[in-house]
């Protein structure tokens, strides 16, 4: 079940480690069949939104058709979109409302591909600042469970929240259609004990990002960083963790974007003691 975040197998865009790779995304298919990465994360941002593949009724066939040709599923979306443009900070309601309808058709669109978990990242520019933000959030969300039951999509969370705090959080929203998206660099570089996070929610953990951070950092190679993979990987056997393992890793500073893949893949599959 490891899987990779879209992009990471093509040259990065404007430098940035994480974005659409607008120009490769079709060559990114053929890349991941050459090493045998059948699992892949879309990425969506709110630029050009509505331009994206994922949101056009051609470039949702061409997907399907590029997944049957080469074999590759894509179950989740990490909507970077909700946290360059997240509805519960919205400063007035005509601009709510519209950022609604964005995350709306976003979860009709994932639905037409085949994506059945939506990851909202409520880190950095989407981190719940206040009560009423996490208000709105929850409400909003709560209202639309049902649409989201019918287009059978789960929505995720990535949060900043400590792991009390989130454990708390997940409970005011329902199984299945809500859960979390764990990931292992941010903890680490919040300074997180991962035996207390899966302790205090890995029943709810249904996506999880690997990828390495330093201590109030940015993202390195894996095993460089502070994150506690040992820790991490007994966790997940303990709980029996059966979810999507996704490579959100560090990206490659040699132009071997394919060689850095398999090398993460190398040591997660070790470190869970997979088979290849």
């Amino acid at each position: 079940m490891i899987g990779f975040i879209q992009g990471r197998l093509v040259p990065q865009v404007n430098g940035m480690i994480q974005a659409f790779p607008w120009d490769d995304w079709k060559e990114e298919y053929r890349l991941a069949d050459s090493i045998d990465m059948r699992i892949m994360e879309w990425t969506l941002d709110q630029s050009d939104l509505y331009d994206n593949p994922l949101m056009t009724q051609d470039g949702q066939k061409t997907i399907r058709e590029l997944c049957d040709k080469y074999r590759i599923s894509i179950p989740n979306l990490t909507g970077d979109c909700f946290m360059q443009a997240p509805f519960w900070k919205a400063e007035t309601t005509q601009q709510k409302d519209s950022l609604l309808k964005d995350f709306e058709a976003v979860s009709i669109a994932c639905s037409k591909v085949g994506i059945r978990n939506i990851v909202v990242p409520l880190v950095d520019n989407g981190s719940l600042d206040s009560p009423e933000q996490q208000d709105c959030l929850i409400a909003e969300l709560l209202k639309r469970s049902e649409m989201f039951k019918q287009l059978n999509v789960t929505i995720l969370f990535e949060s900043d929240f400590k792991p009390g705090d989130l454990a708390q959080f997940i409970k005011k929203l329902p199984v299945p259609t809500f859960g979390i998206n764990y990931d292992s660099g941010n903890s680490a570089a919040l300074g997180f004990d991962v035996e207390e996070e899966w302790a205090a929610y890995s029943d709810r953990i249904i996506n999880l990002h690997i990828k390495d951070r330093e201590y109030q950092g940015t993202t390195v190679p894996l095993g460089t960083g502070a994150t506690n993979f040992s820790a991490l990987f007994s966790c997940m056997k303990n709980a029996r963790y059966e979810g999507y393992i996704i490579l959100q890793t560090a990206r490659a500073t040699d132009g071997n974007h394919l060689g850095a893949i398999q090398s993460y893949r190398d040591f997660v599959s070790q470190g869970l003691d997979l088979k290849a």
